[in-house]
């Protein structure tokens, strides 16, 4: 029997010589309550004189061998772990022939062992999605993990008497008395939709950067290393080759994500990433059941090309129509299970989504990732759109871009001659880009003009001098935009139901056959992902692989007009955040977007979404947590 980890961990790791028992299991108590949603159905702690484990648990298969905290070696090495790990078997046969012994079929105690052979190179050897904290009792020694894409989460605080780890923020804040607010975190949040990592909303808490582990040995500072980063490599091959080496490779990657006693469902919109996974998965099993959610406004509703989809590959397709007045009452909630603002708008649905999965399965595999190995989004076709300026002249572009600032705001071709004529790195930060810096003066109390938006892609930017500008805009999302809004919302929205979700497409065999695809294969033939439709081409039908991209709409631009404008303007007016922020200058874009024909909605959305975060975690106003979530799970 396999054990499915759907669960979260706590831990502190005292810098005093000797602990209370006592007092620390009520402390790791205090932080597991917060993440009950994780794992409903069991706790577990293991405490020491140096460390103290919490663990919660949703008991689904191998109940007799899925409890942790884990030992392993006489109890010399603890582990609290959330994840999967799909090589596990093989990484099991290797650890044997080695030597190693075992107690569990659990890939929890398959990380253990392989721990006290390959120490901090373990990670190398792990194919999944995980956070883990291993604790070696005798050397005192700590070691912490994430995956290599932050599909799992992992948030630390460092305070004089220890560290404090945990899968969800909140963890954390309820026991550590610096909730102070990051004011550069507060102002990247105005440009991004999201916290960039490795910081938080809250100063004191940072998050464990994906393909990063953390050591710390007693009465040390802790040590973060990086063990993977992203890179393309392009190679040469023809088009039947590469096809060939994606679709084996999404048929391996689908097919060990589909390992599971349970059922495993798939969540299907509209798009070709979720078509795709559930194409294959239905080979392993044609009884998968599908999931779809839309709106009841005309336009914004994929219901109905989700259910062709769904008929046309023979699968059951269950759906859910969202309203606007289920979207205003859900949402607090929803930004508390955030844990950080999160201002993309196609996240609230997929936590109606998540509440109608739970309802049939317990499993659920999305298409997260596809978009930005495979070159999925529409602006990476700009480098060949923006083109024409490359040779215009330094000068020349200088005086079209002065001149582009003085036209009007809303003015067709304004938008094309600033991007045409702004570097790439100064104009591309990510999937999402909502203020800029003139604007976040304007609302910003405290603005700092020594953290501008592009000291969050700088870096990146400089690690990638030489490459082709597809390949550079795609590495920006990857290490910014698909860790920092979509795995945090596919996280949070899925736990927050007791729903497990697996991403085959980030996959690290899956991600070895992508980085090695040249962009113009990525993006040719004047469509996205061209080599990836190529692969899958009779598998998924025609008509979906080559429908144009949807994304997720969501009809707030018409809500904040009409049925979710007096709400908007309740929670402006009743926010606690005029230390922080120009509430009148929110105030008049929302007027401006009901009244006019330019859409503020993302800009007004960012607004709400932290206005309401402010609420939650710093008036501590959460008068919605009283009303139980339901796991019933319909066989």
């Amino acid at each position: 029997m396999r054990e499915i980890k759907m669960c979260g961990f706590v831990g502190y790791v005292s810098n005093e010589k000797e602990q209370l028992v006592g007092s620390q299991k009520k402390l790791v108590q205090k932080m597991n309550q917060p993440i009950v949603h994780r794992g409903p159905d069991e706790e577990g702690y293991y405490i020491d004189e140096s460390i103290s484990l919490g663990f919660r648990r949703l008991s689904i298969i191998d109940i007799e061998n899925g409890h942790q905290p884990l030992s392993y070696e006489e109890e010399r090495y603890w582990i609290i772990f959330n994840g999967e790990i799909y090589n596990y078997i093989e990484l099991r046969d290797e650890l044997i022939a080695k030597g190693c012994t075992f107690q569990t079929n659990s890939d929890t105690e398959v990380i253990l062992a392989a721990y006290t052979e390959y120490k901090e190179k373990v990670t190398e050897k792990l194919r999944g999605m995980f956070a883990f904290v291993i604790w070696d009792k005798q050397e005192k020694s700590f070691f912490g993990a994430r995956d290599q894409f932050g599909i799992k989460p992992f948030y630390y605080a460092v305070e004089d008497e220890g560290l404090y780890v945990a899968s969800e923020k909140k963890a954390i804040l309820n026991v550590i008395e610096n909730k102070e607010l990051d004011q550069i975190a507060l102002q990247n949040y105005l440009t991004f939709q999201y916290v960039p990592s490795s910081n938080t909303m809250n100063k004191a808490i940072k998050e464990l950067p994906p393909g990063h582990y953390v050591t710390k040995k007693l009465n040390k500072e802790i040590v973060i290393t990086k063990y993977w980063q992203a890179d393309f490599i392009p190679v040469v091959k023809t088009e039947e080759q590469f096809a060939k080496e994606i679709k084996d490779s999404l048929y391996d990657s689908i097919e060990k994500h589909m390992r599971s006693d349970v059922t495993v469902g798939s969540f299907l919109s509209g798009g070709i990433d979720s078509s795709i996974i559930t194409a294959i998965a239905r080979e392993f099993n044609p009884k998968l059941k599908t999931l779809s959610v839309g709106f009841e406004r005309p336009g914004y509703n994929e219901i109905n090309l989700a259910e062709e989809t769904a008929e046309e590959l023979k699968v059951d397709n269950f759906s859910y129509t969202i309203t606007a007045q289920e979207f205003m009452d859900e949402f607090p909630r929803f930004v508390w299970h955030m844990d950080d603002p999160l201002a993309d708008p196609a996240a609230v649905p997929q936590f109606f989504l998540s509440k109608l999965a739970r309802k049939y399965v317990k499993v659920a595999l999305s298409g997260e990732g596809a978009d930005e190995i495979f070159g999925g989004y529409g602006i990476y076709n700009e480098p060949h759109s923006l083109r024409l300026f490359a040779n215009t002249g330094r000068l020349t572009n200088h005086a079209i871009n002065h001149l582009a600032r003085l036209m009007p705001e809303g003015v067709k071709g304004k938008s094309f001659l600033l991007r045409g004529t702004t570097s790439l790195e100064n104009r591309y930060v990510g999937n999402a880009k909502i203020f800029d810096e003139i604007e976040k003066k304007k609302i910003l109390k405290n603005y700092d003009a020594n953290y501008p938006y592009i000291a969050v892609t700088n870096p990146l930017y400089q690690k990638t001098l030489g490459y082709c500008a597809i390949d550079r805009m795609q590495l920006i999302d990857i290490n910014t935009w698909l860790s920092g809004d979509l795995l945090l919302n596919a996280d949070r929205t899925t736990m927050a139901h007791a729903l497990e979700l697996r991403t085959p497409f980030l996959d690290k065999e899956v991600f070895k056959v992508a980085q090695q695809i040249p962009a113009n294969l990525r993006i040719a033939n004047g469509t996205t992902k061209y080599i990836l439709r190529k692969a899958v081409e009779g598998i998924v039908p025609n008509d979906v692989l080559y429908r144009k991209k949807l994304g997720f709409p969501v009809p707030i631009r018409h809500w904040l007009k009409d049925e979710m404008y007096e709400w908007a303007l309740q929670i402006i007016k009743d926010s606690q955040t005029d230390h922080l922020l120009n509430k009148k200058y929110v105030v008049d874009l929302l007027n401006k977007h009901r009244t006019g024909k330019i859409d503020y909605s993302r800009k007004i959305w960012v607004m709400l979404t932290f206005m309401v975060w402010h609420r939650v975690y710093i008036e501590d106003k959460q008068e919605f947590l009283i009303e139980p979530l339901s796991y019933a799970v319909k066989q």
